[in-house]
């Protein structure tokens, strides 16, 4: 029996459809801000802080995964855990790949592609096929996965998953809250040499994957070991709002240092806590579903076209006016590639390899 077995717990295992909701607002966050960090630089963005996005995606995995898993790993075992987490991540790491191989090739304004050797190709695709970090496109920043550059993100989640199976889920909840208390002083520390959190997905700044995630994934663990929910009426379009307004915090370097670790430490916390406990309206339950379905598919596969949107905007400088359509026009393209993926791709296939009631997360 687990440390946290003795612990009180929930006792039905409801799903927190509101969550959903805020994590496809989070993942269309992140969409907009990719697009705009392609041609403005970061003080002037207008939602400049949506990549913080990841970090509220962590936390509330940590919750998430600890409210699926607490209280039936002991008894499933770490093989079908893992099968489990992989069953749920990796079909669309997969497409997302491939789809970053296509645009790559095919991108019909660059042929950096032409630099690199067949092995060199093949070793990136299988590279991030596997979850391994190869940092080798210059061009494209030496993201650590080049070819979907979204997959860094991917790769954390695996290592907390691991972690998450082999000491955490073990550990009594005083000394995860010990390890959460580290791990804030660990954030604090990289916005202060860094001078921002958000780093990550490149090899100048891989560590600092590694500091997000540890401090959020154990914050949302926290938060249902501890029952940190939050009982409320807000709903879904309150907290919507809420989650969207940390995005728009300005971007200053005089200040990042402190205000996006008051955003990861207190602020995202306070939202999963307010998510799990708000009260839903049942006419948004449909929303907050297909919200929460299509937001994985929409964040894994968002990146294939726009290294081409950048190298478009570098060769043919659009005006502001073109910008207005061609942006809109793309974003409601990747909503209907993520909507597709989901519907003919990932749903069936995780339905062909799914046992039965396996946890929805």
């Amino acid at each position: 029996m687990s440390a946290f077995a003795q612990q009180p717990t929930l006792t039905t295992k409801t799903h927190f459809e509101i969550l959903d909701g805020l994590r496809g607002i989070a993942a269309v966050g992140v969409v907009v801000f990719h697009f705009i960090e392609m041609y403005t630089p970061h003080p002037k963005d207008l939602i400049a802080h949506a990549y913080l996005a990841v970090d509220f995606f962590f936390c509330l995995s940590g919750f998430v995964v600890a409210y699926a898993y607490d209280d039936r790993l002991p008894q499933m075992g770490l093989k079908t855990f893992f099968k489990q987490r992989l069953i749920r991540l990796h079909p669309l790491v997969v497409l997302g790949t491939i789809l970053g191989v296509l645009a790559f090739i095919f991108d019909p304004f660059g042929s950096q592609w032409e630099t690199y050797s067949g092995w060199k190709m093949l070793g990136l695709f299988f590279a991030s096929v596997l979850m391994i970090p190869y940092p080798i496109i210059g061009e494209r920043a030496f993201n650590n996965f080049g070819l979907n550059a979204p997959a860094w993100t991917l790769f954390w989640e695996y290592v907390a998953n691991i972690a998450y199976a082999l000491v955490l889920q073990r550990l009594k909840r005083v000394w995860l809250l010990l390890l959460a208390v580290l791990a804030a002083i660990g954030i604090f520390y990289v916005a202060n040499t860094a001078g921002n959190i958000s780093g990550g997905w490149s090899k100048d700044n891989f560590w600092h994957g590694g500091a997000r995630v540890a401090f959020s994934f154990i914050a949302g663990m926290c938060i249902f070991r501890y029952q940190l929910i939050i009982k409320n009426n807000l709903g879904f379009p309150i907290l919507a709002l809420l989650l969207a307004a940390s995005f728009f915090v300005p971007f200053r370097d005089e200040w990042n240092w402190i205000t996006e670790p008051l955003i990861i430490v207190l602020y995202f916390p306070l939202l999963v806590a307010l998510g799990a406990g708000a009260t839903l309206n049942p006419a948004q339950q449909g929303i907050c579903r297909f919200s929460g379905q299509i937001s994985y598919p929409l964040y894994i596969t968002h990146y294939f076209v726009l290294w081409s949107f950048g190298n478009y905007y570098g060769q043919v400088q659009p005006t502001a006016q073109t910008l207005a359509w061609v942006i809109p026009s793309l974003m409601a393209m990747q909503l209907v590639v993520a909507y597709l993926a989901m519907k003919f791709y990932d749903l069936p296939i995780r339905k062909w390899l799914s046992p039965k009631n396996m946890p929805r997360n």
